[in-house]
Parts: structure tokens; C-alpha cells; sequence
């Protein structure tokens, strides 16, 4: 068996994320969402992305910004995330294994709590 390589460079973070979007543009639960939201934009949010997962695993601080407010805008479940995540485990285990791997599976995961925490609103 091969041993796949950790994220250790920015064209490691620019292949996690085209390959993950990718697969978001034909998934049937996600595409509706994403190209409802960035419609012709792709682009402009690849690179986006590119940044925030530069920020968050190498450290390398080029994401400025705040993620959930645009979420929060969004028709989006808890089905919605857990595709999101499935598929973002999905990627990154095809791809890489390591310590930045488990820790870019992690911090989705940690995402999606938080972004559905925000999404529920304040406890009542």
C-alpha cells in the first residue's frame, strides 16, 4: 500500500480544494446550494478557500474575513453539512494522510457544529 503524503504546501491546500469542490459542483444536495450562492464566481471562491485553509493548516495567515456570515444566509441544514463533510472526509483521505490531514477533517468537523450552533440561533 502507498503512503500518501500529509498538507504541507500551498499546491497540497490548492488540490484539497479544487479537488473537494469539484466534487461539491456534482453533488445533487450541494451543487443547488453553491451555485445558487457563488453562481458564476467560482473562481473568486476557490481562491477564497485556497486562503482559509492556508490560514487555518499552514499557518500562513492570507485569509482575512469572517466565514459564517455568508453561510447564514443560506437554505441550509444539517443534511446539507453532513454531505459537506462527508465529502470533504472523502477528499482528504484520498489525498493525503498525516497530522494536517487529521487536523483539516477535525476542523471541518468543528465548523459545521459551529455553523449549525449559529444557524439555530440562542437557545431559548
Amino acid at each position: 500500500m502507498n503512503e500518501l503524503p500529509d498538507i504541507a504546501t500551498l499546491d497540497d491546500i490548492k488540490t484539497l480544494v479544487n479537488t473537494f469542490y469539484g466534487k461539491v459542483q456534482h453533488d445533487k444536495l450541494l451543487a443547488p446550494i453553491f451555485y445558487g450562492a457563488i453562481r458564476d464566481q467560482w473562481p473568486v471562491h476557490l481562491e477564497k478557500m485556497v486562503r482559509f485553509w492556508q490560514t487555518v493548516l499552514l499557518e500562513e495567515h492570507t485569509y482575512f474575513g469572517s466565514p459564517f456570515p455568508p453561510h447564514g444566509r443560506l437554505p441550509i441544514t444539517r443534511d446539507h453539512f453532513d454531505a459537506w463533510l462527508k465529502l470533504w472526509h472523502e477528499t482528504v483521505d484520498s489525498l493525503f494522510q498525516g497530522e494536517r490531514a487529521t487536523e483539516a477533517r477535525w476542523r471541518a468537523g468543528r465548523m459545521a457544529v459551529v455553523f449549525l450552533s449559529k444557524l439555530a440561533g440562542p437557545p431559548r
